[in-house]
């Protein structure tokens, strides 16, 4: 199934996976549709929306509520969201058993298009069961530059969060603030796709 709109927002399908039980949704069938950035056209498009331009918290996940619901809506389904919790809907679960998402060697998740920068901005509930994806985890045949590539070693067993902070607000850590983490700018898949502007965007939101 393909939903209506996704282009003109910027968004695509990053996959799908059929509803379990005890994913605790409202709806026990069915399938969810992944929606991440279609990049790079989509910074253009989220960053000329009021949504980024009015100064208020949270631009990007108030942008995807309101499209998203749109969406949702036109699809007569329902819409899900990363943000907003607690409690969190599982989207790293739905991620890998959309069959298009994998843990990559440094545990961030690593897809199939849009490698480390895997971003999921929602899910929309479709009523209707969809045919499983089929595609190739990169990482199995990749020499894995993700594991050296942080200057800091911040990824060497489980992600140090305060030691890749401190980097990133530092002066020598301009190019992971500016250009986005060196790991994931090390994956052959997808880096190429982020622009720089958004990588920024997300290195100042997460500090």
């Amino acid at each position: 199934m393909t939903l209506a709109g996704l282009a003109d927002v910027g968004l695509m399908s990053m996959g799908h996976c059929s509803v379990l039980q005890n994913d605790g949704l409202d709806n026990d069938h069915g399938a969810l549709i992944l929606l991440g950035p279609d990049e790079p056209a989509f910074w253009r498009i989220f960053s000329s929306s009021p949504e980024y331009r009015d100064g208020h918290p949270h631009p990007m996940d108030r942008w995807s509520r309101r499209v998203i619901d749109v969406i949702a809506e036109q699809a007569k389904g329902v819409a899900y969201y990363p943000f907003g919790g607690p409690p969190f809907q599982p989207f790293y679960s739905w991620a890998i058993r959309s069959g298009r998402a994998w843990a990559s060697p440094i545990g961030f998740l690593v897809h199939d298009i849009a490698g480390l920068f895997a971003s999921y901005r929602g899910a929309v509930w479709v009523p209707e069961a969809i045919p499983a994806d089929a595609s190739r985890n990169p990482c199995p045949t990749c020499h894995a530059p993700c594991k050296t590539a942080c200057p800091v070693d911040a990824l060497r067993d489980t992600y140090d969060v305060a030691a890749c902070k401190t980097y990133i607000a530092s002066a020598a850590g301009t190019a992971c603030m500016t250009t986005g983490c060196a790991a994931r700018r090390s994956c052959p898949v997808g880096a190429s796709r982020r622009l720089p502007a958004q990588a920024a965007f997300h290195m100042e939101a997460f500090l």
